[in-house]
């Protein structure tokens, strides 16, 4: 963009025509914004910084044991409260910014606006050296209040920051008490609700009692194992019997028979008096032999003998039929229950018949069992179900019982860590004021004002010879009227008129240095803490 330094100086000089006007309204300005910012009062800033550590011995120690209490959720919602308007209404009261009575809504809603401006309550997260997250370390809480006085911006500050510390470990040990109180009526409730559980469980329990699930399992379960069983004692019976009657073959066989016999029991005489058939075949055979040596078939005593022989032998042919047949009395009169062999087999046959009895016995009771549990299957299934639900719900209760009443340990101990410095608060910076002022700044504050003030007597010029305008060049002049300007008249005394223009500078140059002497003469009374409406230089004004 190309600059018309002819059309620029033109305007200077018609602004130049105006100069007193624009001295006279950057006088009017610099007066009256100097004015207004000595009639600000002064704002002193206190401060205080609070460490909240809860990297203490006991933490580690307590880990898992113990409720973690979340000290920055306490510290937050306090600082919430400390700025609401029941707080800070009583706040306000206590450092004399509202009077007890007389004060509307609306003003009062005004001032309670203002005061919580002026506060600034701020958090500042610190990680733990070990590289954890910045809410595993400590936590810096600043408060920062302005007020027109020094002396209730500390009172503001140092009432902040025992609110701060003072309701956040009172609101853990209510928020604890509370718990606590909370978990005690919840364990009271369910521990009723258990005792009734175990009372239902127990009376189910009575009530079907061989109905229940045992180490067998349920009624199916138990059926199955009596249809087993029984199945298993008829196997066991037919192999019993089988193994009967082989020892009822062996008993009745040749081989058991051919080894009966006993000794005769002979008379005085020499005569046979006892001793079964065998054994009496044996001894007329023994004698008939004898016989024979000395006589002919035709002697008496032999023939004799022969007819005693075959008496003999069809006796012993009939209890042989008896024997097989199983006739008791024949066994005892022909001697084999004397016989060891014979014996034994019929020893192992009277305990294969007690077996026999026994597994019948058994077979019995069980199927007596199983014909029981057949019944009991369509009502079985509605009473396991009425028992899971009965121990579900004991188990449900049980396990939320043993919940809260660790719960309840947890938050004790919690309590008692709190007591006993789990949290720590340490003051970094108690609170303090600034002896100096912090706002407004006054010195950037004049010197904005002086700036101003120059522009608006400049933009005052400017306008006047906007509304008044004169020719000043002969390019402005040719612009004008479009028409070539062939020559140009000097003044007809040009050293009057140099003269002239310089006493115009000089003048206007002493007006503006006085405009900035006046600046610098603000800034030393500003310095000096010189205010409107108070010589002494300490202002007064309310809040």
């Amino acid at each position: 963009m190309t600059i018309n330094f002819d059309s620029l100086f033109d305007e200077l000089r018609g602004a130049w025509r105006f100069r007193w006007a624009a001295v006279l309204a950057a006088v009017a300005v610099a007066i009256i914004g100097w004015l207004v910012i000595f009639a600000m009062p002064d704002r002193y800033e206190a401060q205080a910084d609070v460490l909240v550590d809860t990297r203490t011995a006991l933490k580690p120690v307590l880990q898992g044991l113990a409720t973690d209490q979340d000290v920055n959720v306490q510290l937050n919602y306090v600082r919430q409260a400390l700025l609401a308007d029941p707080q800070l209404s009583e706040l306000a009261r206590q450092v004399g910014l509202m009077p007890a009575t007389g004060l509307g809504p609306a003003k009062q809603e005004a001032l309670l606006d203002a005061l919580r401006k002026r506060i600034d309550l701020s958090v500042e997260l610190t990680p733990d050296d070990a590289g954890g997250t910045p809410h595993s370390g400590s936590t810096t809480y600043g408060v920062t209040y302005q007020d027109v006085d020094r002396g209730r911006a500390l009172k503001v500050v140092q009432m902040l920051m025992n609110g701060l510390i003072n309701q956040t470990l009172g609101g853990n040990q209510r928020g604890s008490e509370h718990a606590q109180a909370f978990l005690k009526t919840q364990i009271a409730d369910y521990e009723k609700r258990l005792q009734a559980a175990e009372d239902r469980l127990a009376a189910f329990k009575s009530q079907h009692l061989g109905l229940m699930t045992n180490q067998h399992g349920g009624v199916f379960d138990q059926l199955q194992h009596e249809t087993q069983a029984i199945e298993d004692d008829n196997t066991k019976i037919v192999v019993a019997q089988t193994q009967r009657r082989a020892l009822e073959r062996q008993l009745h066989g040749d081989a058991a028979l051919s080894a009966t016999g006993a000794t005769p029991v002979l008379g005085p005489n020499g005569a046979m008096v006892g001793g079964d058939t065998l054994s009496q075949i044996e001894q007329v055979q023994a004698r008939l032999n004898q016989l024979l040596l000395k006589y002919t078939d035709k002697y008496p005593d032999v023939i004799a003998a022969k007819q005693q022989l075959a008496a003999l032998q069809q006796r012993r042919a009939q209890e042989l039929a008896a024997l097989r047949r199983g006739d008791a009395n024949a066994a005892a009169l022909s001697g084999a229950s004397a016989n060891p062999v014979y014996q034994s087999i019929q020893l192992a046959l009277n305990n294969t018949d007690v077996t026999i009895a026994e597994l019948r016995a058994e077979l019995t009771q069980h199927q007596q069992k199983a014909k029981e549990l057949s019944s009991l299957l369509n009502t079985t299934p509605a009473l396991e179900a009425q028992y899971a639900q009965l121990s579900r719900d004991y188990d449900t209760n049980k396990t939320q019982y043993a919940a809260l009443l660790a719960s309840y340990d947890k938050a004790r101990l919690g309590e008692q860590a709190g007591n006993a410095g789990a949290v720590r608060f340490e003051l970094v910076q108690p609170p303090a004021v600034s002896y100096s002022p912090v706002w407004p700044q006054r010195t950037k504050l004049l010197a904005v004002v002086l700036i101003l003030a120059l522009g608006a007597g400049g933009g005052l010029a400017y306008l006047l010879n906007q509304l008044r305008p004169v020719v000043g060049s002969p390019t402005a002049l040719r612009q004008l009227t479009g028409i070539p300007v062939v020559a140009v008249v000097g003044g007809a005394f040009p050293t009057h008129t140099a003269l002239t223009t310089r006493r115009q500078i000089r003048r206007f140059s002493i007006a503006v240095a006085c405009l900035i002497v006046g600046f610098l003469l603000v800034v030393v009374l500003s310095d000096f803490g010189v205010r409107l409406g108070s010589m002494s230089g300490t202002q007064t004004v309310s809040a």
